[in-house]
């Protein structure tokens, strides 16, 4: 199978798709926050028409290049002038161990320092989701403290430090 992926915007339509994984409680095993409610495709639309309204955020959608499938989510939350917050996850779980977040990551990343021009992304990485751990360290993220409140890790990467060129497919 074809792992090369592309990211475009998230759009209202795309809640058709997410609302399943927001109510697939493997996948958010290993995150901060999980839904506590059952999710329907109505909510799903109104929670992302709220998102995608704020300045602070910029949310993609990882696609599959082959056939355009819609496999995942990558955003940067909380930027400002210098940093963000980077969050991921694949929803589509055949997928997953293929090397998609990886390049998803290497491509938000990319986008993060060259077109936003931040010194720094940051994440938070629940030490169990071993698999996510590794790929931040392939990506250059390096340790920079622990969250005392969930026992996550955080872990940062600077624009000097960022190593990859330009992405073969991206935004």
């Amino acid at each position: 199978m074809n792992t090369f992926i592309y990211l475009r915007p998230l759009k209202l339509a795309d809640a058709k798709i997410s609302y399943r994984w927001r109510n697939d409680p493997e996948i958010w095993k290993y995150t901060g926050s999980k839904p506590n409610q059952y999710i329907s495709p109505e909510l799903e639309t109104a929670w992302l028409s709220s998102k995608l309204k704020r300045a602070d955020e910029k949310r993609f959608a990882i696609c599959l290049l082959d056939n355009n499938q819609y496999v995942g989510n990558v955003q940067l939350l909380e930027i400002d002038y210098e940093k963000a917050w980077l969050h991921i996850f694949i929803g589509e779980k055949e997928l997953w161990g293929l090397g998609i977040s990886q390049k998803a990551t290497e491509i938000i990343l990319y986008y993060a320092f060259s077109e936003l021009g931040l010194s720094y992304v940051q994440l938070s990485v629940s030490p169990l989701n071993r698999a996510a751990y590794r790929v931040y360290e392939k990506t250059g993220f390096s340790l920079s403290g622990k969250d005392e409140t969930n026992g996550f890790l955080e872990m940062k990467i600077s624009k000097d430090t960022f190593s990859h060129k330009h992405p073969s497919f991206g935004l």
